[in-house]
């Protein structure tokens, strides 16, 4: 900026806008490939097909650069955390074992799990939404933290395969859906509008095979 202030101010300006059109067209192109690939990952996840992992790992470091642009600091630092789980995920999916020694399979949770997984929420929503609210220039702490705190419940389900994972996600995307549409990103609103409706027929398969096993 520095280097701006000291040319005539039709450049200067002239530069300014460039600059900023050439983060803008990077986000957005960033956000196209990211929901792309996101979609991609939601289908091999309804399939419970390892492949969403690597895609996982693509989409959630292109809407990392998106959400920080656009100043979701915990969406963004949710996709850094995203990358980690989708390795651990992986590996889980294909060489992961349940407690009797059987590889991972789709099951419910017991109703325990349950409980420890909504107190989970519970705890890490106001957390996350308090840290947000005093520590970054946020303006939307609450939606973005309950995105974050939700997501991160729903990807430690998913990574053991519990059935579960997939109410988290009809949460955690009905409220994105919001919070996108706050911020202007129209295009992930809509995708999350997608992943919502997919949710949906995720959670219906993936209870169909638990009790198919049961």
């Amino acid at each position: 900026m520095s280097e701006l202030a000291s040319l005539p101010v039709p450049l200067a300006a002239a530069l300014a806008w460039l600059q900023a059109e050439t983060l803008h067209g990077l986000s957005s192109r960033a956000e196209l490939i990211g929901a792309l690939l996101g979609l991609a990952m939601v289908v091999c996840n309804i399939r419970v097909h390892a492949a969403a992992w690597p895609l996982a790992i693509l989409s959630s470091a292109l809407y990392g650069l998106v959400f920080w642009n656009d100043r979701l600091y915990g969406n963004a630092a949710l996709q850094l955390l995203f990358i980690a789980m989708a390795a651990l995920g992986w590996w889980q999916w294909l060489h992961g074992r349940e407690a009797d020694g059987q590889a991972l399979r789709v099951r419910w949770l017991l109703p325990r799990q349950r409980l420890a997984a909504l107190l989970a929420l519970a705890l890490l929503w106001p957390l996350l939404a308090l840290g947000l609210h005093h520590g970054t220039d946020t303006g939307a702490a609450w939606l973005d933290a309950f995105v974050t705190a939700g997501s991160v419940v729903a990807q430690v389900l998913l990574v053991r395969k519990r059935v579960e994972h997939w109410w988290g996600w009809v949460a955690v995307n009905a409220v994105a859906i919001g919070l996108f549409l706050q911020q202007g990103l129209l295009l992930s609103a809509g995708l999350y509008g997608l992943f919502l409706g997919m949710a949906l027929l995720g959670l219906r398969a993936w209870a169909g095979r638990a009790s198919a096993r049961a």
